[in-house]
C-alpha cells in the first residue's frame, strides 16, 4: 500500500499547479480588472451589454445571430476556460487527493466555508469554473464545497462587486453581497445536508482508494492525459450551448423597454432567463446598465443580478458527471428563487 507519495513529486506537483494558478490569474483576471476598476470609477461603464449592444431588442433567432454572439462570449472568455481547463485537469494529477480531502471532503458547512473562500480569487464565470469544479469533484471534494467554490467564483467576485458599484451604485453591490453570500454558503450547505449517509460513506471508500493507489505514470504524463480527456468532452457540448442561447437571445430577452415593469411574472421571467443564459465575467454589468437606460424597471434587473452570473445552461451541462440531477436541479431552481428575491426587494428599495 502506497501511504505517502515521493516527496520530490509532491512538491514539484505543488509547485507547477501554484504557478499556473497565479501566473495564469495574474494574466487572464487580476491585472485586467485591476485596470478596468479604474475604467469603471472614471466613465461608469465597462462596455456595451454583450447581449444586445445599445439596441433595444436582440437580433432574431437565426445562424448568424448565434455565430456573433458565441464569437463574442469567445473572444471574452477563451483565456479563462484554457486556464480553466488547466486548473481542472491539474488538481486531479498534480495534488495529492489527501490535500484536496482535508480541505474540502467533510460533508459539513466547514468544507463549505473553505470552498466559498477559496472561490475569491479565481474571479471566473461560470463555465471557466466548471471545470476545476469538476476536477475537485473527480477528487472526492464534498458536494456542497464544490457548489459553493462554484457559485462563489461569480456572485462574490470581488472584481465585478466593484465594478457594480462604480457603474450601477453601490445598493445593487450591497444587494449583490447579501444575497450572494446566501447563495454561496447557503446552497452549498443545503447540498452537503442532501448527501445520504451511505453516499458519504461511498465517497470516503472512494478517496482512500484515491489517496493509496499508485497510479502508473509520472503526474505530467497523467495530467496531458486528463487535460485532454476533458477538453474532448466538456468543449464540443459547451459550443454547441453556446451557439444555440445565442440564437435564441430574442426569446429569452423580448424587447426592453419602459414596459418591462416591476410585475411579478416580468420579475420570474427575467429570472428564469437569467439562469439559463450565459455570460462572461462581469458581463451583467453593462448588460443591467443598458437595460436600466432602456427604461426598464428595477425589479427584472434586480432578478438578472442573480441569476446571470453563477450557473447557466452549459455550465450545468458541463457538470452533468460531477453532480447527480437532483442536486444540479436544486441549485438551479434555487438560483431562480433567489433570482425572484432580488428582484422583489429591488422594486420595492431602487
Amino acid at each position: 500500500m502506497n501511504n505517502a507519495l515521493p516527496h520530490s513529486r509532491v512538491s514539484r506537483g505543488w509547485l507547477v499547479f501554484l504557478l499556473i494558478a497565479v501566473v495564469g490569474l495574474f494574466y487572464v483576471k487580476w491585472f485586467p480588472y485591476y485596470n478596468r476598476a479604474f475604467v469603471a470609477a472614471s466613465q461608469h461603464s465597462i462596455g456595451k451589454s454583450i447581449l444586445m449592444g445599445t439596441s433595444a431588442t436582440a437580433p432574431a433567432p437565426s445562424w448568424q445571430a448565434a455565430l456573433d454572439y458565441a464569437l463574442a462570449y469567445g473572444k471574452a472568455i477563451w483565456q479563462a476556460m484554457v486556464l480553466g481547463l488547466l486548473l481542472g485537469s491539474a488538481v486531479q494529477a498534480l495534488i495529492p487527493p489527501r490535500w484536496v480531502a482535508r480541505a474540502l471532503g467533510e460533508h459539513n458547512f466547514g468544507s463549505v466555508v473553505n470552498g466559498g473562500l477559496m472561490s475569491l480569487p479565481g474571479m471566473m464565470c461560470t463555465c471557466c469554473a466548471a471545470p476545476v469544479v469538476a476536477g475537485l469533484r473527480a477528487r472526492e471534494a464534498a458536494p456542497g464545497a464544490a457548489i459553493a467554490f462554484w457559485l462563489g467564483n461569480t456572485v462574490l467576485n470581488p472584481a465585478a462587486l466593484v465594478f457594480m458599484g462604480f457603474v450601477l451604485g453601490w445598493q445593487w453591490t450591497g444587494l449583490r453581497l447579501i444575497l450572494g453570500a446566501l447563495m454561496v454558503f447557503g446552497l452549498g450547505y443545503a447540498v452537503n445536508r442532501m448527501v445520504a449517509p451511505e453516499q458519504a460513506a461511498k465517497s470516503r471508500e472512494t478517496l482512500a482508494k484515491l489517496v493509496d493507489e499508485d497510479v502508473p505514470g509520472t503526474a505530467f504524463a497523467r495530467w496531458l492525459k486528463i487535460l485532454g480527456r476533458m477538453s474532448v468532452r466538456l468543449i464540443p457540448e459547451y459550443i454547441v450551448l453556446v451557439l444555440l442561447l445565442g440564437a435564441a437571445r430574442a426569446w429569452l430577452f423580448p424587447h426592453i423597454g419602459p414596459d418591462i415593469g416591476n410585475s411579478a411574472l416580468w420579475i420570474v421571467a427575467f429570472a428564469i432567463a437569467g439562469m439559463l443564459f450565459v455570460i462572461p465575467t462581469a458581463g451583467e454589468v453593462p448588460i443591467i446598465q443598458a437595460m436600466l437606460s432602456l427604461g426598464m424597471a428595477a425589479g427584472p434587473a434586480g432578478a438578472l443580478l442573480m441569476t446571470l452570473p453563477p450557473v447557466s445552461l452549459p455550465s450545468l451541462a458541463m457538470l452533468g458527471r460531477s453532480f447527480s440531477t437532483k442536486v444540479l436541479t436544486f441549485v438551479a431552481v434555487s438560483v431562480v428563487g433567489l433570482g425572484i428575491v432580488a428582484g422583489a426587494l429591488a422594486a420595492m428599495l431602487f
